[in-house]
């Protein structure tokens, strides 16, 4: 079975015009082979004599333009059909090149686009002309007969026409796989540009509007952080240009949770628990969107209220919980439509985790789950609580 599997792969790497030399030169040695003659079409059951030159050149007419059958499917098939054709009606001894107009049939059904509505008709229109004149020549045959080799003929090209159909249904699928990876990247891209926009510009705009009721020794410390915040936004959008460009720039993480919790003007806390294992890059990146949108929320709606971020590290789930005191609403809560905590419960979906975003006892409350291993996409399915 590996040899067998490796001459499949080896072939499967040959080109299609290396694949019709060698067809070709099969074939037509094939044809002059003593004894394979037995295998030749014998239509028609007309007296058979040798033909000198004249059939020589008649079964090279069908043989070798099997070497072209890729690219000029129509050409091929019009060639070795009248070469078989006047090989027959000539009633030239049989070869095993007749089987060529097989191979020429399928082609043509395969992959003839630009005359594949005529070209049967035109075949047929022929095939009739040729069983006419075999008959014209003294055949003893039927019309059975010639029915039935044109119903070998038909499945020779319809076989064709399934393969055909198969492809071009193929190429379908893998148009319509690669659409939607585009729109999921997309819709990634919005939700990460949404979370670095939204939560560093509203970092900003808080710490402005705190300045104006700070002492004046206390000012420049403001300035500052809202300079840090500027950055930090302009360092993640180069990295999301790095994702588009495929420079390899890398991701913010939980590494960066404590820089993203210790900003003048907050009062969070921040508790890990547990040991931090090696994450896959997107579960990082996920739970640290997690904590920056509840930050964010909570800079907009509860400024002032102290929160806590947990982070809890277990051996086979990621946990994150960020609770806010003060007002018990946010953008993007359950039934609210927000694109922030909606997006958030899509990344956690497809991490095969859960999520919940609501109002607690004391204010608000998100929390997430997730698997520290990576899950294959088809194995993730949705766990939140909806």
């Amino acid at each position: 079975m590996p040899k067998l599997r490796r001459l499949r792969d080896r072939w499967a790497g040959v080109t299609a015009k290396a694949r019709d030399g060698a067809l070709a030169a099969a074939v037509t040695v094939a044809a002059f082979v003593p004894g394979l003659d037995m295998i030749g079409a014998r239509f028609g059951d007309l007296p058979r004599h040798d033909g000198g030159v004249l059939a020589v050149l008649l079964v090279l007419g069908q043989t070798l333009p099997l070497a072209a059958r890729s690219r000029w499917p129509a050409a091929t098939l019009a060639v070795i059909a009248t070469c078989f054709a006047a090989h027959e009606v000539l009633a030239y001894a049989p070869t095993i090149g007749s089987l060529a107009l097989y191979f020429a049939l399928y082609s043509a059904g395969a992959r003839e686009e630009r005359f594949r509505r005529a070209l049967p008709a035109v075949v047929s229109a022929e095939y009739v002309a040729f069983s006419v004149l075999v008959t014209l020549r003294g055949s003893p045959s039927g019309p059975l007969v010639f029915v039935l080799y044109y119903a070998v003929l038909v499945l020779f090209w319809m076989l064709g026409a399934l393969v055909r159909q198969r492809r071009r249904q193929e190429a379908e699928r893998r148009r319509l796989t690669a659409r939607a990876a585009a729109a999921d990247e997309r819709a990634r891209l919005a939700r990460e540009l949404h979370d670095v926009v939204t939560h560093h510009v509203t970092a900003m705009v808080v710490q402005a509007d705190a300045a104006q009721y700070l002492p004046s020794d206390r000012v420049p410390e403001v300035l500052a952080a809202i300079t840090g915040s500027g950055r930090d936004a302009l360092t993640e959008l180069r990295f999301l240009l790095g994702v588009l460009e495929a420079t390899g720039a890398r991701t913010p993480g939980l590494s960066a949770l404590r820089g993203l919790v210790e900003q003048p003007g907050r009062a969070v806390e921040l508790v890990e628990e547990g040991e931090r294992p090696a994450l896959p890059p997107e579960t990082e990146l996920t739970a640290y969107r997690i904590v920056q949108e509840a930050l964010t929320n909570a800079a907009k709606y509860a400024a002032g209220h102290p929160a806590t971020v947990r982070v809890g590290y277990g051996t086979e789930l990621l946990e994150i919980e960020v609770t806010t005191e003060g007002p018990a609403t946010a953008p993007g809560a359950l039934g609210s439509g927000g694109r922030g905590l909606t997006g958030l419960r899509d990344r956690v979906d497809a991490l095969g985790g859960r999520f919940t975003a609501g109002p607690s006892a004391d204010g608000f409350r998100v929390s997430a789950e997730f698997p520290t291993a990576e899950v294959p996409a088809a194995a993730a399915r949705p766990r939140s609580d909806r």
